[in-house]
């Protein structure tokens, strides 16, 4: 059967990690067999011993490498230990786990390599705070004009990634704020990527770590992220 590794990075969720592991532990399909994975990036709160007495993987970090690493991480054991698939889903319970299987078929179907799980393609389900809505906004217009692409929820996680994408994120995975740079990256090594509508939920409990100011600075980061991950893929294709 197909294997699929649910990569699970999680800081400090201790409210909310038990229910996104059970959820991925109820998923039954008989096209594939999923199995959680937990990255603890050295939480400080409980979450590390709540998920060690759940049945499921846990990969403990010894220092805080924020959410690439952590994904990173994830993706490198569901490489090494031979998943056909991972599929990220953050240890906050915004994600879905019954809409996997939509990722799935679609991945299937369009023999995609990148499958993105977007909120704003039918507009259902929890659309976040206007400032990160605008960000998200941002983002899509910078991707389109440097890839000619439109991804219309490119801050999402909820992606599935298969093993021709886990192969190559072991050398090279953006750290911090992942998500609008690995775009770039997915992109422009010529990988096929695709979007599906889902419907997102808001965060289970605990407080999200991105305030105004730390918006501010997430989208000047992640725009220096975009452009230096965009030279840099673009340089190496051309020596």
């Amino acid at each position: 059967m197909i294997k699929i590794a649910a990569i699970i990075p999680a800081f400090n969720e201790e409210e909310n990690i038990e229910a996104v592991v059970d959820s991925i532990i109820d998923i039954k399909s008989l096209q594939f067999g999923i199995d959680p994975i937990v990255v603890n990036d050295c939480s400080r709160d409980r979450t590390v011993e709540i998920v060690k007495s759940l049945n499921c993987t846990v990969l403990d970090l010894p220092v805080n490498l924020g959410i690439g690493g952590a994904v990173q991480t994830g993706f490198k054991y569901a490489y090494e230990n031979k998943y056909d698939y991972a599929i990220q889903v953050d240890g906050d319970g915004q994600h879905p786990a019954n809409e996997i299987e939509k990722l799935f078929l679609n991945m299937i179907k369009d023999n995609c390599d990148v499958i993105i799980g977007s909120r704003f393609i039918l507009n259902e389900g929890f659309q976040s705070t206007a400032l990160r809505r605008f960000g998200i906004q941002y983002f899509m217009w910078l991707n389109k004009v440097l890839l000619g692409i439109k991804i219309t929820d490119c801050t999402s996680g909820f992606r599935l990634v298969n093993c021709k994408v886990l192969k190559l994120v072991c050398d090279y995975y953006p750290d911090e704020y992942p998500e609008p740079e690995s775009i770039v990256f997915f992109r422009l090594n010529n990988l096929k990527i695709k979007e599906v509508p889902v419907e997102m939920k808001e965060r289970l409990g605990g407080v999200s770590s991105i305030g105004f100011v730390s918006s501010v600075y997430y989208m000047i980061k992640v725009t220096l992220g975009i452009f230096f991950t965009f030279i840099r893929v673009k340089f190496q294709k051309n020596t």
